[in-house]
């Protein structure tokens, strides 16, 4: 009985404060779902659902998703921003973290040479106040597009 009771409370409280922080396998899974989601409409509809505040890709504070989709060609312009709009037109192929890593030139890079993977940089997270933290992005090259979602470590 004294188990069940446990578990019980384990799964209330679950229910009542749930996990917002990410896993990898979340990011990617994510990813996927953003390339299948453009693989079956036109870009601009697959640019809305990332940029619009409604879409499916956008970043939704408060109900407990702390991922959303970026997308950027393949010369550092942002395609869509899931929490960024105003980065939408924007070329940021020179920008650096605050260690000095050229994040967008490698991410480019490593979907051009294996299609997708995993990069680690520092860039803001908008869950916790813009605050500087650690980021792991899983990316992927669509139809001249690096798709990608991060996780904050």
């Amino acid at each position: 009985m004294r188990k069940m009771t446990w578990a019980a409370l384990t799964l209330a409280t679950m229910v009542a404060f749930p996990l917002v922080a990410q896993t990898r396998d979340q990011a990617k899974a994510f990813v996927k779902q953003a390339v299948e989601f453009a693989k079956k409409n036109p870009k601009e509809k697959f640019t809305e659902e990332v940029s619009g505040p409604k879409g499916q890709f956008h970043f939704n504070k408060g109900q407990n998703n702390d991922l959303y989709i970026f997308v950027y060609d393949l010369e550092g312009k942002v395609v869509a921003h899931g929490v960024r709009r105003e980065l939408v037109g924007v070329n940021r192929w020179a920008s650096k973290d605050p260690d000095g890593k050229a994040w967008i030139q490698d991410w480019t890079k490593l979907v051009k040479e294996k299609g997708n993977g995993w990069i680690e940089y520092k860039e803001l997270n908008p869950a916790q106040g813009n605050k500087v933290m650690k980021k792991a992005s899983f990316v992927e090259l669509f139809n001249g597009m690096v798709i990608g979602a991060g996780i904050y470590e």
